[in-house]
């Protein structure tokens, strides 16, 4: 795997892992020269250790860590040069942001997901209440998730990226969802499927050919943009239900 500006390619991994335990996992692997090590050290699983490499190798586009073989131990891994230089970047740019938000703040909470680019319009900060298996042997888990409005979301996650994001009962995160994927409606929250709807007012409405899109002002603050078919039978004020499903619902970490 190569890169013909490392730096700049370096700073796409960094742009999108600086507060989840990819980069932790990276460190330990430098310590340890193991996998596994890394793994039991960051709490997590083999496997969710090397999806947190193969992130970060496929966003900065280098190796930064290679399988090394022999030996008593049977082998290990090794970090490379890109790796090392890669932890260097998140040193610096981490110490680099801490001055820059406490100049600014003033000791005050910033806004979560500031700095966050994507084109995902809807970005709403959430509390995690519980992180539930779907079965013993599912790969994957629900995240309950409370919105400042006080509704219900449910995320449909890997165990790998809720291990990799460390998610807990108390966490604040941001909850992310396309807003082709939501669907605007007039029922009632007790209707939507799996328990993902957000209730509110309509503050925009732009009609379309096929179909209309809506921008909720939700209950407890935020906003939330969907579609729903045309022509929709309301106006601006009136309240309106967005329902997505739980797989439609990204959780991230404030960067």
């Amino acid at each position: 795997m190569t890169a013909t500006a490392p730096h700049a390619s370096l700073s796409e991994a960094l742009g999108h892992a600086p507060a989840d335990k990819r980069l932790e996992v990276l460190r330990r692997v430098a310590e340890t020269g193991s996998i596994s090590q890394a793994a039991r050290d960051a709490g997590i699983s083999y496997k969710a250790a090397w999806q947190a490499i193969d992130t970060l190798s496929n966003l900065s586009g280098q190796t930064l860590v290679e399988r090394t073989v022999g030996g008593s131990g049977g082998g290990g891994a090794r970090i490379t040069p890109q790796g090392l230089q890669l932890l260097s970047l998140a040193d610096e740019l981490a110490r680099a942001r801490a001055a820059v938000l406490l100049r600014f703040s003033g000791g005050a909470a910033l806004p979560m997901g500031l700095g966050l680019r994507t084109s995902m319009r809807n970005q709403l900060p959430c509390r995690v209440e519980a992180v539930e298996p779907v079965g013993p042997d599912d790969p994957a888990v629900l995240v309950r998730l409370r919105t400042p409005g006080q509704a219900l979301l449910t995320s449909s996650i890997t165990r790998e990226s809720a291990d990799l994001l460390a998610l807990a009962a108390g966490r604040e995160v941001l909850v992310l969802c396309k807003a082709t994927a939501v669907r605007i409606g007039r029922g009632e929250v007790e209707d939507a499927d799996g328990g993902c709807a957000l209730p509110g007012r309509i503050e925009r409405l732009s009609r379309g050919q096929g179909r209309d899109e809506v921008v909720l002002s939700l209950d407890g603050g935020g906003q939330w943009v969907g579609f729903a078919e045309h022509p929709f039978p309301a106006r601006k004020g009136q309240r309106a239900v967005a329902t997505m499903s739980s797989s439609a619902l990204v959780v991230g970490l404030a960067g």
